[in-house]
């Protein structure tokens, strides 16, 4: 008899499609298998040959928490290049270093969580870092690109499979779990959508990640709109992956469910497919959609859907097709195209604000750079770690020689004395090495304290002088003179023991607070004071110790004297990543910390030919009235420090463009929970102040004139073009922005909002002729009478030049567009949410599942305005949707009452929602409807019938 082989399955077949094969493979799969797939260290099916598959690999700027990757320029800072191909080649890099360190290492995953899309729309915002622009058009043109080169360029296979972080209109890390922000229609489709949008519809994501916070009071996680918007938007099966411990959040913090079960089948029912949730054991998760089985709340179907939409993605990956995946055997690491690469994303990055001469420098230019920056290459919570490191000073000594440079950190000098007479002193000891992290962006519980086997601090005659750095806000580190922070360990010892401050919660920061004639020093990271006893120094909850601060030079001092000798002063000033404004923490102020401040006095007074350079991951208000010239670059990776120095020497002319608004004070500010960007006036299309630095602001070494702006309306397209010549003396690169305005809308617009841009490099005489195709769409609102997009017949200005408010060339358009039509109440009501103007209300959820309500903000009456309501014949009857108790007023073009509706009782719950009706006297007509809300109701929706 002869044997037979069986055939492949199925879901081996490379000659069949996907969707075949997935289907094959789910198919195999038992409801257990399928079940444990949910978590997002999903298991090996063994029988099946089908491996482990994890979720999840961060990878913002580089490959980051896996060991030595090329670091490139925080995500603002690409954001700041203005230029989709260089930031396309760094997510190619980024793809190619995933795959290469992947294969030395299984932990590395192939499915990223990159880019972080969220709008920065206000520059206080803990995570502006990771963000790429406050305006959506830019951030969906970065993100693209960035996801573009994450994906590659094969038709069936990808490289990497990027998430987009975080749905939806996430811009807080105070009560980040908690908090609800309110984005009425306008502003959800306009605004925080958008940026999602289009890097969705360009087929270059494999997924999207929630965010903690709730939008209109519902959980993003079990927001309605990934099913209604997100997944409407492309047929590709997208990868929705829950952040860290969120789904825990729905019953744990927000309390949105009673139990688990519950909290888990409506996210996996809304759209959630794998569930990031108590790090490595998937048995919690594996519990509760057992249970949410056995109670109904789930089928298999519910099931099936998630898995199929994991599948589609590790299909796309190559994972069952080694022999065809074209990226299989790909292994580029730290190759020298991958450090130019970061050197040039560096350059572009930075940002001349303001130049009255001093730049370049002149190249036997004697430099003293000064500040807490100069000497420092930090890191963010998602960067890799360093292969390669270049300072502000590393990069000046190469570039002038260190004969010309003189550094002063500008640190103040101090000893700690105790009580007794002693003072602190740091043992010697080797580095301590570098941390490792682990899941869910969690770092070792046993690493993130510090190193136990180094001896603590002790307290004797002869002290250690410590540099004392102070970042704001009262919080500060203490350095040994090796470089070693003090930090604070697993067993409470304070130990000189980290290399950079650092960690989920940071154990290398202190606070000093006056005390009789000393001071304490409490540790931020635990809250407790620093006790000296008789087996070490330690933190604990008794006995603090009261410490003499004894001064042995101020830093202002030490600036000073570097300063004055100098031709040029650069102070390089900023923020430490880690502290005052990072993921969990937002930041209080503008302002520069007050330590830096002083240095940058010092050294203006000392040389008025004074630069400052802002390495930062936010916007600062400063006073730049008495200063040349200002610099502003994000922490820039592993060439920031060269890339700064050669663009202060001028081999490298700036053409980076500030991504955001940096205003001038914080008086500038909205609320950080006000997400109502078109009612508060925010960020650049909406503000109406004069910024310190508009959006789109950028100087360069040389000087660029635009040519005539025409543009032609033809069908559905609006075509534009310009030219734009080099006039200057050097080659160098310009950013051309195009802008448009309404220029007499019926509702409020952008005062100007950017269409198109391009980054072009131009030599000396040079011309370019820019031409972009507009569709007719680009100049579309959302209208809340229809409930749709609307281009608005009209005239349009077209603004071309050098920033949002540096216009150079313009135009008038007019088109055709779609009349408004009245709201045809009589047919459709008044969803409340649907206004067009506000005061005193917020919006939150109808149902858990779905639908808008309006409550008054507490303590407050709420009001709501809906213009041009057409009543039609006759209207003789109101009827609203309620729930809770308070009162309805509902009156015409600010006239009197038409009716007044209140509940005889408050109802049981937020969701009860009830009909009441109210004869009026009868109305006919357009009318503007003014709704006022009294008392703690909820507001669904007005009705009107004859």
């Amino acid at each position: 008899m002869t044997a037979h082989t069986p055939p492949a399955p199925l879901f081996r077949d490379t000659d069949q499609p996907f969707a075949k094969r997935i289907d094959d493979l789910l198919s195999r799969l038992t409801l257990d298998e399928k079940i444990g797939f949910l978590h997002q260290f999903g298991p090996s099916v063994e029988r099946l040959g089908v491996a482990a598959f994890r979720t999840g690999q961060e990878a913002l700027h580089g490959v980051a928490w896996m060991g030595p990757a090329t670091v490139f320029p925080q995500a603002v800072g690409l954001g700041a290049t203005w230029n989709e191909e260089l930031v396309r080649r760094v997510g190619e890099a980024v793809s190619r270093e995933a795959r290469a360190m992947r294969a030395r290492d299984e932990r590395v995953g192939l499915n990223v969580w990159a880019p972080t899309v969220n709008l920065l729309r206000h520059p206080l915002w803990g995570r502006n870092e990771e963000g790429y622009s406050e305006d959506p058009k830019l951030t969906s043109a970065i993100a693209t690109a960035y996801t573009r080169g994450l994906r590659g360029d094969h038709g069936l296979y990808w490289r990497t499979a990027p998430v987009l972080k975080h749905w939806l209109a996430h811009n807080n890390e105070t009560e980040r779990d908690t908090t609800s922000s309110s984005v009425r229609p306008r502003v959800l489709h306009e605004y925080d959508l958008r940026a999602f949008r289009d890097t969705v519809e360009a087929g270059t994501v494999a997924g999207v990640m929630p965010a903690y916070n709730l939008v209109n009071g519902r959980p993003n996680h079990v927001s309605p709109y990934l099913r209604t918007q997100l997944r409407a938007w492309t047929d590709q099966d997208l990868l929705v992956c829950s952040d860290a411990g969120a789904p825990s959040n729905l019953v744990d913090s927000e309390h949105y469910f009673d139990t688990h079960e519950e909290a888990t089948a409506a996210a996996l029912r809304a759209g959630v497919d794998s569930f990031t949730d108590h790090g490595t054991d998937s048995t919690k998760i594996i519990g509760r959609v057992a249970g949410a089985l056995e109670r109904g709340l789930l089928t298999e179907d519910d099931i099936d859907t998630a898995v199929r939409r994991q599948l589609s993605v590790r299909f796309r990956l190559g994972e069952f097709d080694p022999g065809a995946d074209p990226y299989a055997g790909e292994q580029p690491f730290d190759t020298p195209e991958h450090r130019a690469l970061a050197r040039e994303a560096a350059e572009q990055a930075v940002v001349l604000l303001k130049n009255d001469g001093p730049l370049p420098l002149a190249p036997d230019s004697r430099v003293a750079v000064v500040g807490l920056l100069a000497d420092e290459c930090k890191l963010d919570w998602y960067s890799g770690s360093l292969i390669h490191r270049s300072t502000p000073l590393e990069g000046l000594y190469e570039r002038f020689g260190a004969e010309r440079v003189e550094f002063a950190e500008g640190v103040d000098r101090v000893l700690l004395k105790t009580s007794a007479g002693a003072f602190l002193h740091v043992p010697p000891a080797p580095d301590a090495p570098e941390a490792a992290r682990g899941a869910e962006g969690a770092l070792d519980p046993a690493l993130l304290a510090g190193r136990t086997d180094l001896p603590p601090l002790t307290a004797g005659p002869a002290g250690t002088e410590l540099a004392l750095a102070d970042w704001g806000d009262g919080v500060l580190t203490l350095r040994a003179p090796d470089g070693r922070y003090l930090s604070v360990a697993e067993d409470g010892y304070v130990r000189a023991s980290a290399d950079q401050p650092g960690g989920w919660i940071v154990q290398e920061t202190f606070r000093l607070e006056p005390h009789g004639d000393g001071h304490l020093l409490r540790h931020v990271g635990t809250g407790r004071h620093v006790q000296v006893a008789a087996d070490g120094v330690k933190v604990a909850e008794e006995d603090p110790e009261v410490f003499e601060l004894v001064v042995a030079e101020r830093g202002e001092d030490a600036v000073g004297r570097a300063a004055a000798g100098a031709d040029v002063v650069v102070v390089v000033a900023g923020n430490d990543p880690h502290i005052n404004g990072r993921e969990t923490e937002d930041r209080t102020t503008l302002r520069l910390p007050a330590q830096q401040e002083r240095l940058l006095r010092a050294a203006r007074a000392a040389n008025p030919n004074t630069v400052l350079a802002l390495v930062s991951a936010y916007p600062y208000a400063v006073d730049t009235a008495d200063l040349p010239a200002v610099l502003w670059t994000a922490h820039g990776g592993q060439a920031a420090g060269t890339a700064l120095a050669r663009v202060l020497a001028g081999d490298v002319s700036p053409a980076g463009r500030l991504p955001q608004t940096w205003y001038a004070g914080d008086a500038d500010l909205p609320d950080l929970l006000d997400y109502d960007v078109i009612g508060g006036r925010q960020t650049y299309l909406y503000f109406e102040g004069a910024p310190l630095f508009p959006f789109g602001h950028g100087l360069s070494y040389a000087a660029f004139s635009y040519g005539e702006l025409t543009a032609d309306v033809t069908g559905s397209e609006v075509r534009v073009s310009f030219t734009v010549t080099n006039t200057g003396d050097i080659t160098a690169d310009e950013v051309p922005q195009l802008y448009a305005r309404a220029v007499d809308p019926s509702v409020p617009r952008p005062r100007r909002e950017l269409l198109a841009h391009r980054r072009v490099t131009l030599a000396p005489g040079e011309t370019s002729e820019l031409s972009f195709v507009l569709p007719l769409s680009a100049f579309a609102f959302w209208d809340v009478a229809v409930d749709r997009w609307r281009v608005e017949p009209g005239a349009y200005e077209l603004l071309a030049g050098a920033s949002s408010e540096d216009v150079r060339a313009r135009a008038t358009v007019t088109l055709d567009g779609e009349p408004a039509v009245p709201r045809a109440v009589l047919a459709r009501g008044l969803d409340a949410a649907g206004f067009d103007e506000q005061s005193g209300v917020e919006i939150v959820d109808r149902t858990r599942a779905e639908g808008d309500a309006v409550t008054p903000v507490a303590g407050k009456d709420g009001e709501l305005l809906f213009r041009d309501c057409d009543f039609g014949d006759g209207v003789t009857e109101v009827t609203v949707e309620v729930s809770g108790g308070g009162t309805v007023e509902v009156a015409l073009d600010g006239g009197p009452v038409l009716a007044a509706l209140s509940p005889q009782a408050p109802t049981p719950g937020p969701y009860d929602h009830i009909t009441l009706r109210a004869s009026c006297a009868a109305v006919d007509g357009v009318h503007d409807v003014r709704v006022r809300l009294r008392g703690p109701l909820r507001l669904a929706r007005v009705g009107f019938s004859g």
